[in-house]
């Protein structure tokens, strides 16, 4: 059965648009403006990464249109590499995903401690004993069945689109701003370090375009309306992006960027007062609860097609009949997730693990529009979107992605225990598989 194209332009937009805009832009602005250590290399990664992303958005567009298969990057880098480094990547992203939900779940428990824990308790550990309690709750959540996640997500993602409501607003209320603005702290090495470091958290917040992998050979007239839902998307994100950046930047200055992550319930503060603080913080960790169910829910379906594969043991596909709940697959991510929460104390620690495992991932699957052109080169891509200034396009993409790869590697010096754990990660994954393919029972022949 062949996929029919039904999405329009306007649908495919919208996709984009609900793929990129999520929790990191309510904290990873901090996090840039700490490396940036100025207006202008903060504002610059912004529009930067923005760009970036289109090409990347664009290219990923072309992988799906030219290769539309159920399974994403699991099948096109077993397509283009080979089944091994298909599951080596997947294995290591998986994992990946896991320190992401970590990630956010600790920015939400920054959040909330302020009202829920004393003032004694508002320490690392505090918020990752609050990270930890909100990890396990919606883990059991899930556990109870499928339907109730699916209705816990809804009413949890009405709340973040209260959020986001409110924060446009605040944006327009020019009556406020840093009346006693703190000194911005300069980035202590190089202004191309400080950039590459930058981009980290910028492309952290503007990731999720990816996923237009799998809606390549869905979108009707896909070579004129690909292109143009994608720019039309990154454009309405890019702007978003920009004028909460500008309002945070006018409300606090980079300096008060650099003291928290909590910049949504900080402006809400400054400009609504104590009471605006504590709602914005309230809705700010429904809208956290609201990433990492849903994160929940999701993952382990990976788990399930590399099982289907024969690659994880057969447990990983087993699906309770009543609750329709992957009961293993699910405990085994959220146990990945609390077991990274142990080793790491913050938001900021996190997402150099997440970005680095990331950068590598997306760019060596930005790679395959190479081989794919090779080995689809009898497609007929009338019908199909083509990148149009290719090979520039990925090239932007995968060269940018690399730079940042690079900066995070260096940052490991510090703690060379980091680099050998990520590149472990790899190597277990390459492990399981050989032993996963050797322990796979050959298909008899019917008699």
């Amino acid at each position: 059965m062949t996929i029919k194209p039904r999405l329009s332009r306007f649908d495919l937009s919208m996709i984009v648009i609900s793929l990129v805009i999520g929790m990191g832009i309510f904290g990873t602005p901090s996090d840039v403006a700490v490396k940036a250590g100025n207006e202008w290399i903060f504002f610059g990664a912004w529009i930067f990464g923005g760009i970036v992303t289109i090409c990347g958005a664009l290219t990923f567009a072309e992988i799906g249109a030219r290769y539309p298969t159920t399974g994403g990057f699991y099948k096109v880098f077993s397509y283009c590499f080979h089944p091994a480094f298909a599951f080596m990547i997947n294995w290591v992203l998986v994992i990946s995903n896991a320190a992401s939900v970590a990630a956010v779940a600790l920015l939400g428990a920054e959040y909330i401690n302020p009202i829920l824990l004393p003032h004694n308790y508002q320490n690392s550990t505090g918020t990752k004993i609050t990270t930890i309690v909100t990890v396990l709750i919606l883990y059991f959540i899930n556990f109870l069945g499928i339907k109730l996640s699916a209705r816990a997500q809804n009413v949890l993602t009405i709340f973040k689109a209260a959020m986001i409501v409110l924060l446009c607003t605040a944006v327009f209320k020019t009556d406020a701003s840093a009346s006693a603005a703190i000194p911005a702290v300069p980035h202590a090495g190089s202004a191309i370090t400080a950039f590459g470091l930058s981009l980290v958290a910028v492309f952290f917040t503007y990731g999720g375009y990816q996923q237009t992998i799998n809606f390549g050979g869905d979108i009707i007239n896909a070579k004129n309306n690909i292109p143009k839902a994608i720019f039309f998307g990154m454009v309405v994100i890019i702007s978003l992006y920009m004028a909460i950046n500008y309002a945070y930047y006018y409300v606090m200055g980079i300096g008060g960027l650099q003291q928290t992550h909590t910049l949504a319930a900080k402006m809400a503060g400054v400009i609504f007062g104590a009471t605006g603080y504590k709602i914005t913080s309230i809705l700010m960790f429904v809208s956290v609860l609201a990433y990492v169910n849903v994160n929940i829910l999701a993952n382990p379906r990976v788990y399930y097609a590399m099982a289907e594969d024969g690659i994880l043991p057969p447990i990983f596909k087993k699906v309770n009949s009543k609750t329709q709940v992957q009961e293993f697959g699910m405990t085994f991510f959220v146990a990945a997730a609390l077991v990274i929460l142990f080793f790491v104390n913050s938001f900021s620690e996190m997402l150099k693990y997440v970005m680095f495992f990331d950068t590598i991932g997306l760019s060596l699957a930005a790679v395959s529009i190479f081989i794919l052109r090779k080995k689809t080169r009898d497609l007929d891509t009338r019908d199909i979107y083509t990148i149009k200034w290719f090979p520039v396009i990925p090239l932007i993409f995968i060269l940018s992605y690399w730079f940042v790869t690079i900066n995070i590697f260096i940052t490991f010096k510090e703690n060379p225990y980091a680099a050998l754990l990520c590149l472990a990660a790899y190597a277990l994954g390459l492990i399981i598989y050989y032993v996963g393919v050797r322990k796979r029972k050959p298909i008899l022949p019917d008699n």
